[in-house]
């Protein structure tokens, strides 16, 4: 049987496009090596928002010119954003690349693979179909990941999202729903809706065929067999009021958002091309926490974007310090060529200012996420149940409603989800012990 290696970088969007390319591989006949040495196919799927994904990924394009030095008949395949961002350039580069296909792409594979086979060599094309309608090979046979829409309808002045995913488009209701259906039918009782734009789903739809997303949320919650539904990543200018009402009234819903602030400066906002201000951000994190008390805010923050000043960056940390993060993703600003902060402004902060700053946030994160996540000592928690822990294979580990890892005591099965009292907690993470599961009043 052919054999095939695959290397994933970049967003959960990348890992279910990854997740459906195991699924056609695996209807093509090919099976999945561990050995990229030993593979007869191998594939690279691309992320390239950020500079360190870029190098990661070359790193490992070197080695795949390597094996194919030594093994001419290996065919290697690069696929993602990267590669559709280097669509004009990748087979002169790196002419022993064999196929390279955009994200929108995911779906011709196997008849490039044909046409590779009959030497119709430089494939590349980009038509933006959903990868979504492939057959899938999921990570985790409980857990799966949903895509309802791609591309990107926004302008943020350092982001190539739009360029290399193209615009917003939405999958239809009831391709969604037959989808989750079948995955609950196979044992899922969580899955996670995917959008580079979310939470603005279904606007560009057919007014006859249109659901806007609050509604999605609670058709795919009230799917038999779906017991928690996650979504990522929203954009703050989309949070409105039915979403916060289904978080606050649909128990399968998640308590927990992802609310990407980039920046606590309304000038750097500005520049940014974020269509909020600092005060507007904070007004959302008030109404939603006024709907939602115990909801659980994580977050992107970027470092270091061009014109940032040392007032700029301190009013990023004052509102860590204000909204109170449960955790947060930090980055360093890396200019990308295609993008208006990349093409026409200056990378002017220093490469010493840049890391003393994020090592700053992250410490400021690090301490308020501490004490976020404080709360749940002495709790109870529902935990959704991954498997070993990885620190510690003697316990279990899983995923509370709140989007934190808990690490427990105690037998469980992954794919439940089993009460656990919480007794410790550090910035990322809470341990505890599994307790019974309460009787119902009057049960033997």
């Amino acid at each position: 049987m052919p054999r095939y290696h695959l290397t994933t970088f970049g967003c959960q969007m990348n890992a279910h496009d990854s997740e459906r390319m195991r699924g056609l591989l695996g209807s093509l006949g090919y099976h999945e090596s561990p050995d990229r040495d030993a593979a007869d196919l191998i594939v690279f799927n691309t992320c390239t928002i950020r500079g360190s994904a870029d190098e990661r990924f070359m790193g490992n394009l070197g080695e795949a010119r390597r094996i194919k030095r030594e093994r001419p008949d290996v065919v290697v395949a690069v696929g993602g954003c990267w590669a559709q961002s280097q669509k004009e350039s990748v087979f002169r580069d790196f002419p022993f690349v064999d196929i390279a296909f955009g994200p929108g792409e995911v779906n011709r594979l196997g008849e490039l693979l044909a046409r590779e086979r009959l030497q119709a060599v430089g494939a590349f094309t980009f038509d933006g179909r959903f990868s979504g309608d492939l057959p899938s090979l999921r990570e985790r046979p409980h857990q799966a990941w949903v895509q309802i829409s791609v591309g990107c309808n926004c302008v943020c002045s350092y982001c190539i999202v739009p360029t290399v995913r193209g615009r917003e488009s939405s999958r239809s209701p009831q391709a969604i729903l037959e989808e989750v259906a079948a995955q609950a039918d196979d044992g899922v009782v969580e899955v996670t809706l995917l959008g580079q734009n979310v939470n603005s789903y279904g606007r560009d739809l057919p007014a006859d065929a249109r659901m806007g997303f609050a509604e999605l949320l609670a058709a795919v919650a009230a799917v038999p067999g779906i017991r928690r539904v996650r979504y990522t990543s929203p954009h703050p200018k989309d949070i409105r009021a039915d979403v916060i009402a289904v978080h606050r009234d649909v128990p399968e819903v998640c308590t927990h958002i992802h609310l990407p602030a980039q920046s606590g400066s309304s000038r750097v906002l500005k520049a940014m091309r974020r269509t909020y201000d600092r005060q507007r951000y904070l007004d959302l994190v008030g109404r939603i926490r006024e709907g939602v008390p115990d909801i659980a805010l994580t977050t992107d923050l970027i470092v270091g974007f061009p014109g940032e000043s040392d007032a700029d960056f301190a009013d990023t940390e004052s509102l860590v310090r204000e909204v109170g993060y449960d955790g947060a993703y930090t980055f360093v600003y890396s200019a990308r060529p295609g993008t208006e902060a990349g093409e026409q402004m200056d990378d002017d902060v220093p490469p010493e200012a840049k890391s003393e700053r994020i090592a700053g946030l992250i410490e400021v994160v690090q301490a308020t996420a501490r004490e976020r996540l404080a709360r749940h000592v002495g709790r109870v928690a529902e935990v959704l149940v991954e498997g070993p822990s990885r620190t510690d294979p003697s316990r279990m580990s899983g995923r509370s409603s709140h989007n934190v890892t808990v690490n427990f005591d105690g037998a469980a099965e992954a794919g439940t989800i089993v009460p656990v009292a919480i007794d410790a907690a550090t910035s990322t993470t809470l341990a505890g012990h599994r307790v019974p599961v309460p009787q119902p009043a009057g049960a033997a």
